[in-house]
């Protein structure tokens, strides 16, 4: 693979924002926790605790576990006397920066992450930027045999068609593709 981890910056036509090294270098820094070509058993919700303090350290805030006060919810709806109406939740968000930060693993190699990460994120008031990572592999078994799944890969095609062909305007200024 080269450097780890692998990275895209989107749209292509434009120089990577510096922040996006620093996220970068978070996962670079738990290389050999989380490289996922080496690693088995990798979950979301493990990945994401061990970059947690390299992205608090620049400025992120980071999701911290499971239960409803340590979840970070983003508003997307607002109601009656400008109340949110509507939020998801996200792994990590820069508020004043407007990123939103979302760790896939096994289910984001097995099901549509990537499209449901995409959507909801674009609907997030305030998310000018998108980090989604993505497991560069995923294997699991199937009929008996090891399948290795390229989230990383796959995401990047995708990713790739959008901004190439133009006939879907994502609302972000930009979009960081890592594979762990």
């Amino acid at each position: 693979m080269g450097e780890y981890p692998v990275w895209s910056s989107y749209p292509a036509s434009t120089v990577p924002e510096q922040w996006m090294l620093g996220v970068v270098g978070a996962f670079r820094d738990v290389a050999d926790q989380i490289d996922s070509t080496k690693v088995d058993g990798l979950s979301s919700d493990g990945v994401l605790a061990l970059v947690r303090p390299g992205l608090e350290a620049i400025g992120f805030e980071v999701e911290s576990g499971r239960h409803a006060e340590e979840r970070i919810k983003r508003p997307v709806l607002f109601g009656e006397c400008g109340v949110p109406e509507l939020t998801y939740e996200v792994d990590a968000v820069d508020v004043e920066r407007g990123i939103v930060v979302e760790v896939e693993a096994g289910r984001g190699a097995q099901s549509n992450a990537l499209h449901r990460d995409l959507i909801r994120a674009s609907l997030i008031q305030g998310a000018d930027y998108l980090v989604l990572a993505m497991m560069a592999e995923y294997r699991h078994k199937a009929g008996g045999k090891t399948v290795a799944k390229r989230s990383y890969k796959e995401a990047k095609a995708q990713l790739d068609a959008i901004y190439a062909s133009g006939r879907l305007q994502l609302p972000f200024k930009g979009i960081l593709l890592i594979g762990y």
